[in-house]
Formats: C-alpha cells, structure tokens, sequence
C-alpha cells in the first residue's frame, strides 16, 4: 500500500515538472522568440506609417503668399489659415521621429515623453520639454540596455566616428557623427545643456551592463 502511495506521488510530481518545464520553454520562446517578433513588426509598420503622414503633412502645406506692397503681413496668431500636424502614434506614444544607427541595426521611433511604459516600448526624449528634433540645441534621448542587442544594449560597441540618423515629423533627416563617448553617474545633467554653437546635437544615453553608471554618447550634425 505504502509503495502504491510513493509511486503515486512520484506520477504527480512528474507530471508537474512536465508542466513546469512546459512553461517555462513556452514564457522563453515567447519573450525571445515571438514577442520579439511582434515588437519588431509594430516598429516596421509605426515608422512606415510616420514616413506617409510626414510626406501628407507636406502635401497639406499652403504655400506661403507675400502680402501686397502696402499691406501687413498677418501675425501668426492672427486668424489665417493654419496647418495641422498629422500625428502618429506608437503603442499609445506620440512619435517625434525615429533613430537610426547603423552599426548597431538599431531603428526605433523616438517618443516624446519619458515614463516607465514608454522606455519599455521604444526610445524617448528626456530633455529637453517641448523638443524640436534636428534643430539646433541638444536633444538628450534615453534608452534601455536590455543586454539582449534590442534599444540602447549595444550603445557600448559605438565609437568616435560612427553615424546616427535622426529623422524628424517635417520628413528631414539629418546624419550626427558621433564625437564623443564617455561614462558617468545617472544623476549627472552637465552635458544636457552645452553650447553647440547653433548645431544640432544629440546625446545618447543608456545604463552600463552592471547599471551602476550611464553610457553617454555626444554626437554633431553634419
């Protein structure tokens, strides 16, 4: 009877580590595997779509007419006619552009806020408030090191010299050479604001794979 009992327990706790190790291949092929998949499928089509509403957004532009001789140009916000700005979204996020970088197959919408669920989806702007992609003054844009190659994670293999392309929501893209890379604590904002003399600029900035310090890379308009 005894030996009945074992042998029984011994069948259910088979059966549950079949279950468990079931699972778990199930959650690794999903988080490496598909989900992947699926965030790489809604990157392609979020920046495909950004490209056909920056190239509307163009169409939709009313040429500028000078005023006759004698008469006063209409302020800004005098009541004319105004254009608006089509939008696109990713996973929730307004998208201000998106970033390229070549040597590390990165190409990722840059949202326009910071929150934990937006670093989760893509690449954001941290300062500054309000910010205007390739105009001149820096951008400071954050990103995860995953340690997996997706976002920032291999922000570390860049170097003096590379290049990053930042493509913004009137369809410019600019080329930044990077020329400048250094580590430094997370709570340090000196470079944020740095005199670029009236070129566009932007910083990138991801954690260490230990994440007890920042990956900081300076990089210039060509």
């Amino acid at each position: 009877m005894a030996a009945n009992k074992y042998g029984n327990f011994l069948t259910i706790l088979l059966v549950v580590l079949i279950v468990v190790i079931i699972i778990g291949v199930g959650l690794l092929v999903y988080n490496y595997v598909i989900k992947p998949k699926i965030d790489d499928d809604r990157t392609i089509e979020a920046i495909k779509e950004f490209d056909r509403n920056t190239e509307e957004n163009k169409d939709e532009k009313p040429e500028e007419e000078e005023p006759p001789t004698g008469s006063i140009a209409p302020s800004e916000n005098s009541g004319g006619s105004e254009t608006t700005i089509k939008k696109t979204y990713y996973q929730g996020f307004v998208m201000l552009g998106y970033i390229t970088i070549p040597k590390t197959n990165v190409k990722l919408p840059i949202l326009d806020s910071v929150t934990p669920e937006s670093l989760n989806t893509a690449v954001a702007v941290l300062y500054p408030s309000n910010p205007q992609l390739n105009q001149p003054g820096n951008i400071v844009i954050v990103g995860h090191n995953y340690r997996n190659g997706k976002f920032f994670s291999n922000n570390n293999k860049l170097t003096v010299g590379d290049k990053i392309l930042i493509k913004d929501n009137s369809g410019t893209e600019l080329s930044y050479t990077i020329y400048k890379k250094f580590q430094t604590t997370d709570q340090d904002t000196s470079f944020y604001t740095r005199d670029t003399k009236g070129v566009a600029e932007i910083t990138l900035s991801t954690c260490t794979d230990d994440s007890k310090a920042r990956i900081i890379i300076l990089a210039k308009a060509e």
